[in-house]
């Protein structure tokens, strides 16, 4: 079922393109950057991001096919609203050597096993945690945000070698992840051949 978009959003995608030129990047990366740009009204994501749009591909032919979806916080959770989510915060403690957070990551992991989609915008203990597992994700979006160990776990993430979105500053949070998510969830599964053939009710 086809996305009904309120006319406010129509205006503000309109604006966001008059002021951006988006129109260089391949379908899905236009529509991770268009929407966390749009989420954030900060036009800097723009170079500030890192993605393949072959890892999308794969990874929003993963999601419709209903590859689960891991947030670390319920901020995240709240922001996709396509999409049931796992989030294990609530059922976490910290301990030894690990965040709660991070123990969420591991009991999360546990539930859904390999494959998932892991949306990350929080805590940058989550992201480094979910690091160390053998997660083999369809898609890590890791954009925690903050002073502390947000770019070192955004870095570590890109060195890893594993399918992400990611981002080089100290940007991010919860909204930008889960619009990172929200862009693949409504984008087409027919992909057009040009960025120029997506529509407002799929941007």
């Amino acid at each position: 079922m086809n996305r009904v978009v309120h006319p406010i959003e129509q205006e503000s995608y309109r604006r966001l393109r008059a002021r951006l030129d988006t129109s260089h990047f391949p379908p899905l990366t236009r529509a991770v950057v268009e929407r966390v740009v749009h989420s954030a009204a900060d036009l800097e994501y723009a170079s500030d991001l890192v993605m393949d749009e072959g890892q999308l591909a794969k990874a929003h032919t993963a999601l419709h096919a209903g590859a689960p979806v891991v947030v670390d916080v319920e901020m995240v959770a709240a922001g996709i609203t396509r999409r049931d989510t796992v989030c294990r915060l609530r059922d976490a403690e910290s301990g030894p050597g690990l965040t709660r957070s991070a123990r969420a990551i591991r009991l999360a992991y546990e539930q859904v096993g390999p494959g998932a989609l892991w949306v990350i915008g929080n805590a940058p203990t989550a992201l480094e945690e979910l690091l160390t597992l053998d997660a083999a994700p369809a898609l890590v979006i890791g954009l925690p945000v903050g002073f502390v160990g947000a770019v070192e776990s955004k870095a570590a993430l890109r060195e890893s070698g594993l399918p992400a979105v990611s981002n080089v500053s100290e940007k991010g949070g919860s909204a930008v992840a889960s619009a990172a998510l929200n862009a693949l969830l409504y984008h087409p599964l027919s992909l057009p051949d040009s960025p120029d053939s997506q529509s407002e009710e799929t941007s």
